[in-house]
């Protein structure tokens, strides 16, 4: 083969974007999912090829799984994260659990914070990566005097579910002012859980209008690193600023699979 064509095959290769699934159970059998919303994004807005591992085997294949990646993505789900990894006693029992993903997830994310991978989180994902790094959860922020409630109504459409229920501000004179502008902007809610007290090293990026953190990031790494806390997956391309952040996320990732091909 020649050098041209190694050069070819090497630029149109696409970044590939770790993705841990999450336990389901229906008619009595345990599945491993991933909804679609968040996967369309990654391969139409970030332009990289998606690796699902299932979080169900443990973790004993997860350097080879960071070794095929340029970058991870922790996406939301129906599942909160096991008080017990922050301290806590379970205040919502009655909501469901994935302990397969939290013990997937919290090596996962020290491992590829260590190897420089760029990191993307949505809703579960940015608390699971707070909780990793030493922070704590408001497990029912909708009790926590001066915060909104933040929860969607069940019993809506799943478009108005997630329909714009406030604004989020950056934070002024930061890099992600700087992509998604200085004025507010709307975003949806969909969550009853919240970021506490951040864990080592992260640092907020934008709050809700009661103050409650919207955003965060990890300044002292040098990968691009970026949490939120609303859902930018849904209608992503119909959203400027879902566009946005997909968009940088995908270039961060080419960088590092560049990078790799050096």
């Amino acid at each position: 083969m020649s050098s041209n064509d190694s050069n070819k095959r090497s630029a149109a290769r696409k970044p590939v974007v770790l993705m841990s699934m999450g336990t389901q159970e229906r008619k009595g059998h345990a599945y491993q999912v991933m909804t679609h919303k968040y996967i369309t994004p990654l391969a139409e807005l970030s332009g990289c090829v998606p690796l699902l591992a299932p979080s169900c085997c443990g973790v004993d294949d997860l350097d080879q799984y960071l070794s095929m990646v340029d970058g991870v993505y922790l996406t939301g789900a129906g599942s909160n994260i096991d008080p017990a990894l922050y301290g806590q006693k379970n205040k919502t029992p009655s909501k469901g659990q994935d302990k397969n993903r939290d013990l997937f997830d919290i090596p996962l994310i020290r491992a590829a914070l260590e190897r420089g991978l760029p990191l993307f989180a949505i809703c579960r994902g940015m608390q699971e990566i707070n909780v990793a790094l030493g922070g704590s959860i408001h497990q029912k922020a909708y009790e926590v005097p001066g915060f909104n409630d933040h929860r969607e109504d069940s019993n809506d459409p799943v478009a108005v579910q997630y329909g714009d229920r406030h604004t989020v501000q950056a934070l002024p004179g930061s890099w992600f002012a700087a992509l998604m502008g200085d004025a507010p902007f709307a975003v949806n809610s969909l969550h009853g859980q919240a970021i506490d007290r951040l864990g080592d090293g992260v640092e907020a990026l934008a709050r809700a209008e009661d103050g409650l953190i919207e955003a965060f990031h990890l300044p002292g790494v040098a990968q691009f690193t970026l949490a939120v806390q609303w859902h930018p997956e849904w209608q992503a391309t119909q959203n400027p600023h879902s566009v946005k952040i997909f968009s940088a996320f995908g270039d961060a990732c080419r960088q590092r699979a560049a990078q790799r091909d050096q």
